[in-house]
């Protein structure tokens, strides 16, 4: 019980994809002006980054090794993660078609989401079990989320804040993932 807490922590904070790993930059810096859009992008993000570890970690172990195809692991994956993205595209556009709309194309975008596709691959990389798997997913999709929230927040402070004009818009935007990123990497003798 104590490791899948620490693999849930150190997934989470200490090696948190997008400060540590700097995966999922894109939605990082494109969802991330208004709290709602973040937090609908993070959760949308973790439920897809989990389901994919469901499916691929069995998927690698007793399809693709069995039959010798594990250098399709990547173009397999993707498949996945598409076919999966597809499905929770089709559940917002029914249930919740506000948070559908104010995502746009960034919601595709979730396909080519290097987080996805990293969190996958680490848990075969790192001979994780299915349950370690799962664990690490869910850590790693926390993580995602609560950078994404944390970024919101940053960015609504940017807004009223008096920004010098050479800072003024973008290259803001990255001196505070930057400096995000340091405040991260504090974490890292948290959890070996």
């Amino acid at each position: 019980m104590t490791d899948m807490i620490q693999l849930f922590i150190k997934s989470a904070i200490v090696d948190n994809v997008v400060f540590i790993q700097y995966l999922a930059i894109c939605p990082f810096i494109g969802m991330t002006a208004e709290t709602g859009k973040a937090s609908g992008m993070g959760l949308a993000t973790t439920f897809v980054i989990i389901l994919a570890t469901v499916v691929t970690w069995p998927l690698y172990k007793f399809v693709m090794i069995p039959l010798g195809l594990e250098f399709l692991q990547t173009l397999f994956f993707i498949l996945v993660i598409a076919s999966l993205v597809q499905l929770v595209e089709f559940y917002l556009k029914k249930s919740a078609p506000g948070l559908y709309s104010s995502m746009g194309v960034y919601l595709a975008l979730i396909t080519t989401n290097c987080a996805v596709l990293g969190v996958t691959i680490n848990c075969i990389s790192k001979d994780y079990n299915y349950i370690q798997s799962i664990v690490y997913a869910f850590g790693t999709a926390c993580g995602f989320l609560l950078s994404m929230v944390i970024m919101s927040g940053v960015r609504s402070r940017i807004k009223i804040a008096k920004i010098p004009e050479a800072f003024k818009g973008t290259p803001i935007l990255y001196v505070a993932a930057g400096l995000l990123s340091l405040a991260f990497l504090g974490f890292k003798g948290l959890i070996k």
